[in-house]
Parts: structure tokens; sequence; C-alpha cells
């Protein structure tokens, strides 16, 4: 298991990444050159970066709506018909069983269970969201809710597979580092793509955000945002025994001793890895140190996010953004999940309350910026609950809901995201998407797209195949695209 992310710390032999510094500047045409050629007919990097460094900006496909993406992720499935779905039909059958076919599924649940939460229409669309997220829905006409989404199988950890990485068995990029693969970042001094989830690993590890066969600098950096001081929320970030100069005069010596093995033994992208980690490192000391320190930031602006774990959070990706990191994902419920067995009325009010107040922050501050129209906005779980009620081992309610595939809700937001609309339908209890049905590689494929990329044509050669994000399918949600 990877250990909190070390900026003095080598990379994990499942981090591998390349040198931007010496190994592409000393070597000449070396990995980093032959992965900007795996580009296919991708656009050249801009003039005003590196032609041959893996992370320098690229131009997409096409014009881009949105030049960054930030990915709320709740871990463990929030209920579609609690948030973003309203089923008023659940009320009929409250306490009994739904129809036969509701009842056919993997896991056994008993009668109906309607959703203890109030919905409401808001803004000039009228679009239904729940109380829980009253703050989120003061900004329903900048959201788009897809309520078709549909997964493939109720287990957590293939479905985090698939919704982050496209694909629920084999190990596979992320979302996040296609991305990254494919625009480059905005900013040589920090990570491209951060990876920001409290209170340790969620499922599945670091494999949520991996670079699997795309070359490890691609790789999301996790972040464990629970603690406050940017010592500790970045360990090592200050060295207590060198000062800068003394640190890059080693830097340098080992850089040499580096390229002396490389002449005498070859390329080894896990020593890559190790030099780039140190060398990224050092670059961090200054710009980290700003970009992770919420005392800077005026405190109208930390009491409107609030002194939370998640409000601190989401400020610290707001910050990131603006300072160019590509892709940055937040996580929600990664040491707890919002797995809500039971009593599901308690626990989404608490999980709730936990981050409509950011995310209605993060929205609101991201306009006063001017950030909002190019930043896409991802919020949503790895699939949806029933609505029927789990029963326990003795048979008996729980009043909590159970993992569902078939039917549920994410949004967009932002950068070219038509808003105030709510796309596809599921049944009239909220179990299976029947109308517009969306898949995550059609989800994959809008996002791509939003960002400039032919999904189709972003591809990565590997064991001898083109790979790409969307696997062989996915569709544009043009309903969604502004």
């Amino acid at each position: 298991m990877p250990s909190r992310f070390s900026p003095f710390s080598s990379q994990s032999s499942h981090r591998p990444s390349l040198s931007r510094r010496d190994f592409l500047t000393r070597s000449g045409l070396g990995l980093g050159a032959l992965s900007l050629q795996t580009l296919g007919d991708l656009p050249t990097a801009t003039a005003t970066a590196s032609p041959i460094s893996p992370l320098a900006p690229r131009s997409p496909h096409f014009a881009p709506r949105a030049r960054r993406v930030v990915h709320f992720f709740l871990n463990g499935g929030p209920s579609q018909v609690d948030t973003f779905d309203p089923k008023p039909a659940l009320a009929k059958y409250a306490g009994q069983p739904l129809p036969g076919q509701y009842l056919r599924t993997e896991r056994k649940t008993g009668a109906a269970l309607p959703s203890p939460f109030k919905f409401a229409r808001y803004g000039q669309s009228g679009l239904e969201i729940s109380e829980l997220f009253a703050g989120t829905a003061a900004h329903a006409d900048d959201i788009a809710v897809i309520r078709s989404m549909h997964a493939q199988v109720p287990n957590h950890e293939p479905s985090l597979m698939l919704m982050n990485c496209g694909d629920s068995v084999q190990p596979r990029p992320s979302f996040g580092s296609w991305a990254l693969y494919g625009l480059g970042t905005e900013n040589q001094n920090l990570p491209g793509f951060v990876s920001l989830c409290p209170g340790g690993l969620p499922i599945k590890d670091s494999e949520n955000w991996q670079s699997a066969f795309l070359p490890g600098v691609f790789q999301g950096t996790f972040v464990d945002p629970q603690h406050r001081e940017v010592e500790r929320l970045i360990e090592n970030i200050r060295s207590p025994h060198a000062t800068p100069g003394m640190q890059r005069r080693q830097l340098d010596l080992l850089a040499s001793l580096n390229a002396a093995h490389r002449n005498d033994h070859g390329s080894d992208p896990r020593l890559e890895a190790r030099i780039e980690s140190f060398e990224l490192a050092f670059r961090m000391q200054m710009e980290a140190s700003d970009a992770f320190d919420l005392s800077r930031e005026p405190a109208s602006i930390r009491a409107m996010y609030g002194d939370t774990v998640h409000g601190r959070q989401t400020l610290i990706a707001r910050r990131l953004l603006e300072r160019g990191v590509r892709v940055v994902q937040l996580w929600h419920g990664a040491g707890q999940p919002r797995d809500h067995h039971d009593n599901i009325e308690a626990n989404h009010r608490k999980n709730a309350a936990e981050i409509d107040g950011p995310i209605a922050a993060f929205i609101t501050d991201l306009k006063q910026r001017g950030l909002f129209d190019d930043t896409l906005i991802l919020w949503g779980g790895e699939f949806g609950r029933t609505p029927s009620v789990e029963l326990g081992d003795s048979g008996k309610s729980k009043l909590g809901r159970d993992h569902n595939h078939y039917g549920f809700s994410v949004w967009l937001a932002g950068g070219g995201v038509r808003g105030g609309v709510a796309h596809g339908a599921t049944d009239e209890f909220g179990f299976r998407a029947v109308e517009n049905p969306v898949s995550v590689h059609d989800l994959h494929a809008t996002m791509l797209h939003l960002l400039g990329f032919d999904h189709e044509r972003l591809t990565y050669r590997h064991a001898g195949r083109d790979f790409r994000l969307t696997d062989v399918s996915g569709e544009v949600v043009r309903p969604v695209v502004a």
C-alpha cells in the first residue's frame, strides 16, 4: 500500500514516471519524446513549452470548452432517489413490495422505501433537487443532471475502477491520467493531477488515479487533506538540514551519478521515476507551500467554504486549479464510505451536510474569479442505491438502501455544460435507466469532448493495440453540451 505523498520520497513501483530535466535534456530523444510520438495526430506542444516535455501544455484536437477538471467523488454511491432523481411513486408503495420486475436483482431487498427528504424546484429551469443539496441547488441553472447513468455490477471495487478508469476488470489509466496525457499541465512545479482524499486511501487505493500503461508521469498524486499545516499535508516539504542551494547541488550530483548509471546500463523507468520525484520535490517546496497554505486566503473566503475537512479541501482544490493543475479529484467518504445500508435518513443527511456548502461555495468562488466557464465539474459516485429497503441477515428492514448499478445520477457543471437540464430518466421508482441510458463510457466521452478531444482519437499504443479511455464504445451526450 502506497504511503502518503512526500515530495522527497521516491515514487513506488506502481508510480513510474519520466524525467523532464536531466534525462531528456542530456540524453536528447528519450522516453519522454517517444511518449509524445504516441500522441498520434494530437497537435504539437505550444510554442512556449518544451517540445519534448511529457507534461508541457498541449493543444487538444479542437477548441476546448474546459481547461481543467474537478471531480467530487462520493465514494460508496449516493442514493439517486434521495438527491437528484425524485420518485413520488414510491410513496404509493411505501411498506409494500414493488412490482415483480423490480425485485429481480442480485441483492435481496424488501418493500418500497420512499425518500424521507423533500424535493423542490430551483432556478429558472425548475430543476428538481433534494433538500439535502439546497446549497448546491442555488446553482441549479448551471447544472446538468444525468439521471440515466448505469454501470456494470453492483460491487464497489469494479464500479470504482469503471468510473475512474473506464474498465471494471483490467488495470487501465484513470480519467485524470488521460486528461494529463492529452493536455499536459500549465504548472511544472506542481503535480498536474492531484487526488485529495481525507482520512486515507479509498477502496482500490491508488488504482483509482493510476496511470497504468501510460508513462508514470501522468499518475495522480495523493494528498491527505485532513491536516491543516502544510508540513503535515505534504511530508518533508521543507528540509531542516539543508538550504535550497545545498539541495540543488545535491540533486545535481545525484543526477550526474544517475546519468553515468544510465550510460552504462540503459534506461529504466523506475530510475526515471525516482529522478523525477526528486526534481518535482525540489520545485514544489515554494509552490506547494503557497498553494496549500489556506491562511493566505481572506477570512471571508475561508468562512464561505467552512472550517471543516471538506471545506478546506475544496478551497485547496480551487487554489490548485487556478495555479494550473489540470485535474483535481476530491473524495468524500474514502475512509468511511457513504455506503448506506442502514438508517439512510440520518446518514445521508450527515454526509450531504459535509459537502453541500463547500460545493456551493466552490461554484460561487469560481464564478467570482472568472474560472467557472472553463472548469468542468463532475459530481457523483460509482453507482446508486435501490428504491426498496435493504433487508438484514434476519430479514428485517435496516431502513437503508442496497447497491444499485442499473440506474443512478451524476451531474456536470461549468465548462461547456448546458445548465438547468435533466437528461434521461429511470423508471417510475428510480431503479433502472429507461430513457436515454448513459454508460460510463458515454460520460467519459462527453468529458473528453468538453476538453477538446475526440475520444476515439485520444489513444496510446500498448501491447500491440491502440487503447483509449472509452475502450470500444462511448457516445458524447450532446443534450448536456451547450
